[in-house]
């Protein structure tokens, strides 16, 4: 399946500045099979090494880091020949053997030519827990996520959307014959979700039962995750904070609440847990900003957050509604509906590689999400429908005087002046395009 990263990747290969690669993410969101198609395809050679499948690998890396020997070992190993700018050699589940993540410093000083890629989908856990020596500045980093909505599309062979919607004009109001069919793949996506396996068995099956058993397969490992990376006094806080998050988000205030995790349990207690779930890729927290100045990151209060999942399939299963229940549109789903929102668009702009925040007046006013781009802050009001009254957006406008903001919602598209603000009103379904508007 096409995944955008695989672009990023062929900039990787040719950059005069390439470092190894550390590829991080969710577990099961498609690192394994995008590298080892990447190295198929753009490399003579791909040399394989899986250090969960097997611990021996480990042992190669135990005696020193003379990157020479390392090479020499792992050629006997695999009996194939690893050559500088033919092979790519591909560390999978690299958090397993915490010597081969030291190693990427000296294969950067030593070996630069070598283009090596390393994948782990608990390494942030891994390098807190085993207290890793980390190779600060030898190594390049990317982050994948599940599959976003343009991927999702995509997948469905639906490339002819996405073209004729890379270049849509504002002023032209799409017709029925696309938005009918957008908003359906839409609705299809909040069910499936991203996870590459959910997506592949909806395109073979069409059965949401059968995606509903994927995607709960793969709770289920998660929570065995749980039992076998996290510390012993953690596991139990970990999974009320997991079993919390769609319970939280479903509130009209979803401001993320330590003390509706467990009665009687105080932040101090579930800290760790949370932090836990969030190097692991499960969730993304996403930080208040009262007063929105470029960096957002230096007026952001680390104790007013919202908590998101990596991906809305996973959202939905988690909160126990069914795929009748969105298709539908019963009174269950309206009262979720916005979470779902809300967090799709949260997922598709980090895709984007934003880094959005939040806005809040006290407690009269919200914006969904703020970003910075080139210097200025844009404000994002997420609606459900296509209802796009938003007094909130209106007094971050006049208050702060962005130049450009965005509506998202079911409505056409279209522009207007929001208090002297240019504001975009962009269909939800066009989220993965937000940047050519």
């Amino acid at each position: 399946m096409y995944r955008e990263i695989t672009q990023k990747l062929l900039k990787w290969k040719d950059s005069k500045r390439r470092k190894p690669l550390l590829l991080t993410g969710v577990r099961q969101c498609g690192k394994t099979y995008i590298v080892k198609k990447f190295g198929e395809k753009e490399f003579e050679k791909l040399v394989y090494v899986n250090f969960e499948a097997n611990s021996n690998y480990g042992a190669i890396f135990d005696y020193d880091f003379d990157v020479k020997r390392i090479i020499s070992e792992l050629e006997r190993v695999k009996k194939e020949k690893i050559q500088q700018g033919k092979t790519l050699l591909f560390f999978d589940e690299i958090q397993e053997c915490p010597k081969a993540i030291t190693a990427l410093k000296y294969f950067c000083e030593e070996m630069k030519e070598l283009h090596i890629i390393c994948a782990g989908s608990l390494l942030g856990v891994a390098i807190k827990r085993d207290s890793i020596s980390f190779p600060v500045g030898k190594v390049n980093r990317m982050q994948l996520y599940p599959m976003n909505f343009k991927e999702f599309l995509i997948a469905n062979n639906e490339e002819g959307l996405i073209e004729t919607f890379r270049d849509w004009p504002i002023d032209r109001a799409i017709p029925e014959i696309y938005s009918e069919k957008l908003k359906k793949y839409l609705k299809d996506f909040y069910i499936v979700g991203g996870m590459p396996e959910a997506v592949q068995t909806w395109i073979d099956t069409g059965d949401y039962n059968e995606v509903d058993e994927i995607l709960n397969e793969i709770v289920k490992d998660y929570g065995d995750d749980f039992s076998k990376h996290a510390p012993i006094s953690e596991v139990p806080k970990i999974r009320w904070i997991w079993d919390s998050v769609p319970v939280q988000l479903a509130k009209e205030n979803n401001k993320f609440i330590f003390s509706h995790v467990k009665a009687g349990k105080r932040s101090s207690e579930l800290e760790n847990a949370l932090q836990w779930l969030k190097d692991a890729g499960l969730i993304s927290i996403i930080e208040l900003v009262e007063k929105p100045e470029v960096p957002l990151t230096s007026e952001a209060d680390k104790t007013y957050f919202k908590v998101y999942l990596s991906d809305v399939g996973l959202l939905r299963v988690r909160a126990n509604i069914s795929a009748e229940t969105i298709i539908e549109e019963t009174a269950l789903y309206i009262k979720f509906k916005g979470a779902f929102v809300e967090n799709y668009v949260y997922n598709e702009l980090v895709t984007l590689d934003k880094m959005p925040y939040f806005w809040r007046s006290g407690n009269k006013a919200e914006v969904d999400f703020i970003y910075e781009d080139k210097n200025n802050i844009i404000p994002v009001e997420v609606k459900s429908a296509e209802n796009t009254q938003a007094k909130s957006y209106r007094q971050f406008c006049k208050k702060y005087n962005s130049k450009k903001g965005y509506k998202l919602s079911l409505k056409n598209i279209a522009t207007n002046e929001t208090e002297g603000t240019e504001t975009i009103s962009l269909p939800l379904y066009l989220t993965w395009n937000i940047d050519k508007y």
